[in-house]
């Protein structure tokens, strides 16, 4: 009889994985808490909460009753022509935290859809009222999905390469630094009337290797887009629902974006959905008799009750004091273990913001996505019975919140650890 990683290996096709040459899959049985559990009985601590995405643990009791509850109501409707309550209380609730700007919400089922809606809104919004603003301006290196309209808007690379001629035009510009903001504003006035919107991620780039820089920076480069009449597209995929230590990454600025994306922790993991935010100016917009001016998009599945019901059940976790205290513990947490790391003759470019810590192995090697080191590590830690998923040279921390003081502090020994015994193999 074919063990299950023989049978996956011959039906399955794994995402951001080269099959060829791809090490054996590891069979994963159950979760619970911050574990995950092989079918060998081994446990891992999942230090990456699955893709960011696990916000409070996995198989957390209190979300599963609710969605159990939810199943024996309703599982699904069309939402076109109807409604149901965990879609409505969700819109009520998530937008009470919300900048007080967002006021609809559009449902949809992951992170690059909610994008996709995000750059749709942004484009029609300026063809109704009988404008054409087409380009769309974002950072280099930025990454907001991988269906074609996020690939476009995403940093230009291998992942990307193949379909380049297919990819949309979008004005590229770094992210601010204090030195280089007064260019940045003075580029956003000279092609303010072209640009229709500017998309970025805020504080943190993820999937580029989790680069951070300053909320005050970003301050001032969206009050530049504000005066010149461009549309900003706050892409909280990756830093809503705790992330940066404030419920959303919002919460560190002073300027307030137009539109919204969210997914990953929008149901704290339990299941699909993506959710695009927006001002009443914005849907005012498309408002009108005439039905061109309609937004054409949907999912099958938009607003799914069962996904609207994790949604809710997460944000009453999140909003629990005991789950604020958490994020401030591990924030805390990693603000030490960021000097400890600072220290370290192998590690170099150690940044944190909330419970997002990463750093840097000092290399002679390329540093990019696809060198050999991350494996080196990534598989270091899973015999340690660790998940963490190096981006090249780059490892990074994003842990659910109901990890324990003792746990965090076991996952950095054995980083020390990891990185002292391979400091002097030949792949560093």
């Amino acid at each position: 009889m074919l063990s299950l990683k023989e049978r996956d290996r011959e039906v399955n096709w794994h995402p951001y994985t080269q099959m060829k040459t791809a090490d054996d899959i590891i069979p994963i049985v159950k979760g619970k808490g911050v574990y995950l559990f092989d079918e060998q009985g081994k446990q891992y601590i999942d230090a990456v909460s699955s893709w960011w995405v696990t916000l409070h643990g996995h198989a957390n009791p209190y979300i599963a009753q609710k969605i159990f509850e939810q199943l024996n109501t309703l599982e699904q409707v069309i939402f076109a022509g109807f409604t149901h309550k965990p879609a409505t209380l969700l819109s009520e609730k998530l937008l009470q935290i919300l900048p007080d700007r967002q006021k609809k919400v559009f449902y949809s089922d992951n992170g690059s859809t909610a994008v996709e809606v995000a750059l749709k809104m942004s484009i029609q919004y300026t063809q109704n009222q009988g404008k054409k603003k087409t380009k769309i301006l974002a950072f280099k290196n930025a990454y907001h999905g991988d269906t074609f309209g996020a690939m476009a808007v995403s940093g230009r690379g291998t992942w990307t390469q193949p379909f380049g001629e297919m990819l949309f035009e979008v004005i590229f510009i770094d992210t601010p630094t204090s030195e280089n903001l007064e260019n940045l504003q003075s580029e956003i006035k000279n092609i303010a009337d072209e640009v229709a919107c500017f998309i970025f991620e805020p504080l943190i780039q993820g999937a580029a290797g989790m680069l951070m820089y300053k909320a005050e920076d970003l301050d001032r480069l969206m009050k530049a887009c504000r005066e010149s009449g461009i549309l900003m597209i706050q892409d909280e995929v990756f830093t809503g629902f705790g992330r940066t230590g404030e419920l959303f990454a919002a919460n560190h600025l002073s300027e307030k974006p137009d539109i919204m994306c969210f997914s990953k922790g929008l149901t704290g993991g339990t299941l699909p959905m993506g959710i695009t935010t927006c001002t009443n100016e914005i849907y005012n917009a498309f408002l009108s008799d005439d039905q061109s001016k309609t937004l054409f998009h949907g999912h099958s599945f938009t607003a799914n009750p069962l996904s609207c019901t994790a949604a809710l059940a997460s944000m009453e976790l999140l909003l629990e004091k005991e789950t604020q205290k958490n994020i401030r513990r591990i924030t805390e947490q990693h603000a030490q273990f960021s000097e400890v790391l600072k220290k370290h003759e192998n590690i170099e470019n150690v940044r944190q913001t909330g419970t997002i810590i990463a750093w840097e192995v000092k290399t002679s090697h390329e540093t990019s996505y696809f060198n050999t080191i991350g494996k080196v590590f990534y598989k270091e830690f899973l015999d340690r019975g660790i998940i963490i998923r190096p981006l090249g040279n780059v490892m990074y921390l994003v842990p659910p919140y109901c990890i324990t003081s003792g746990e965090l502090d076991f996952i950095y020994q054995n980083i020390i650890e990891v990185v002292e015994k391979l400091a002097a193999a030949p792949v560093v």
